[in-house]
C-alpha cells in the first residue's frame, strides 16, 4: 500500500557502509509511480517532514550543546553538500549515504529508492557504531524516539507535510 512505512530487515552491506555497526535497523514506504531519485526521498524526508520532528531537534541541539556533541552538518565538507544537518558522502539515482563521525558515535543514514513504474519503494536504513560510554547512553536515550521519528520523515516522501 502507497504511503504505509513498515519495518523491514536490513539489506545493505553494513561492513562497507560502516564497519563495526553496533545499531542497523530499516523502514520502507511504497511511493507508487512518484518520481524521487534518493537525493529528492532524503531531502523531502528532512526537509519537508512534520513540524513536531523539528521540535524534537531543537530539544535535541539544545541538551547535547553542553556535551561538545555535533549539532549539525559540523566539520570537514562533505562531497555532496548537506541535506539540512546531514552531511552526504555518497550518491547515485537510486542511493544516497549520509551521515558524519563524532567522539562518541558514527552513523549513516542510507536512502535507496527501488523498483519500477508503479511500484518504487524508497527505503531509509540507519547505522550506528558507539564509541564510549557517553555515545552508548545516548543512542539508548533516543531509541524511544528514533522508530517515531524515521516513520514520520519516510510519510513525507509521496506528499510533503510542509
Amino acid at each position: 500500500m502507497t504511503g504505509t512505512v513498515r519495518e523491514v530487515t536490513p539489506e545493505i552491506d553494513a561492513g562497507t557502509l560502516l564497519a563495526g555497526a553496533q545499531f542497523i535497523d530499516a523502514f520502507r514506504v511504497a511511493i507508487g509511480s512518484t518520481p524521487v531519485n534518493a537525493r529528492e526521498a532524503c531531502t523531502r524526508m528532512v526537509l519537508h517532514g512534520p513540524r513536531w520532528i523539528d521540535a524534537l531537534l531543537r530539544l535535541r541541539n539544545i541538551a547535547v550543546a553542553p556535551l561538545g556533541l555535533k549539532t549539525s552538518g559540523e566539520g570537514a565538507p562533505a562531497p555532496g553538500g548537506l541535506i539540512g544537518l546531514f552531511p552526504v558522502l555518497s550518491e547515485t539515482p537510486e542511493r544516497l549515504v549520509a551521515g558524519f563521525d563524532d567522539h562518541h558515535l558514527d552513523f549513516r543514514v542510507v536512502i535507496d529508492v527501488t523498483g519500477h513504474a508503479a511500484d518504487r519503494q524508497v527505503t531509509s536504513t540507519t547505522l550506528v557504531r558507539t564509541h564510549n560510554l557517553l555515545g552508548r547512553t545516548y543512542l539508548t536515550l533516543i531509541m524511544p524516539f528514533h522508530k517515531l521519528v524515521v516513520r514520520g520523515m519516510m510519510g513525507c516522501i509521496v506528499e510533503p507535510a510542509r
